[in-house]
């Protein structure tokens, strides 16, 4: 009895190896043009019709993928991006969350979890998320990605990686960089 809960415990741990391998190769890459996009947004619990190219005029975008509103994993980042809204903003940079999760599901997150303070997109379809190279093996969530674009719609930074808290500082970083090289 236990050797198949062996083989299938390292069948599972295998999988999810390979699945964080192959999407991290699959990632768009510093310098590859982000691809254009317009889709339904919330933030502070009323939808909008968020566009990407709109974004960018006004600076840089940091877009990231996450795969389900209200799990543990990607509350976490939702805070902790709110928290870091405020530098984000000082820098110029307009930061946007996006899943496959309904509009009706990120106004009630953009509320709770986002606080109030930045976009959540919905993308029910996964065209984005696809076209992001963000899409997840599961079905229905996209991988924890984030990219920072910059205003000449060219990806300037990528991450990719389980821990949310990591995602925010390292798009921070980015962004900083990206700001004192525009000085």
């Amino acid at each position: 009895m236990t050797r198949p809960f062996f083989f299938t415990r390292h069948a599972c741990v295998a999988l999810a190896a390979a699945s964080t391998a192959m999407s991290t190769l699959a990632a768009l890459k510093p310098g590859d043009a982000a691809p254009p996009f317009k889709t339904d947004a919330a933030v502070a619990g009323k939808s909008f019709a968020f566009d990407m190219a709109a974004a960018l005029k006004k600076g840089p975008v940091v877009l990231y993928f996450f795969p389900k509103a209200f799990t543990k994993g990607c509350t976490v980042e939702a805070n902790a991006f709110a928290e870091a809204t405020p530098r984000f903003a000082a820098l110029g940079a307009t930061v946007v969350g996006m899943s496959h999760d309904t509009i009706e599901t990120l106004k009630k997150f953009s509320v709770e979890e986002c606080r109030d303070k930045f976009a959540v997109a919905s993308d029910p379809d996964a065209r984005t998320i696809r076209a992001y190279d963000a899409a997840s093996l599961l079905p229905g969530m996209a991988s924890r990605i984030s990219y920072v674009v910059g205003q000449d719609g060219k990806v300037v930074f990528a991450h990719q990686g389980s821990d949310p808290l990591r995602h925010v500082e390292e798009t921070l970083k980015a962004v900083e960089r990206l700001s004192a090289a525009r000085r």
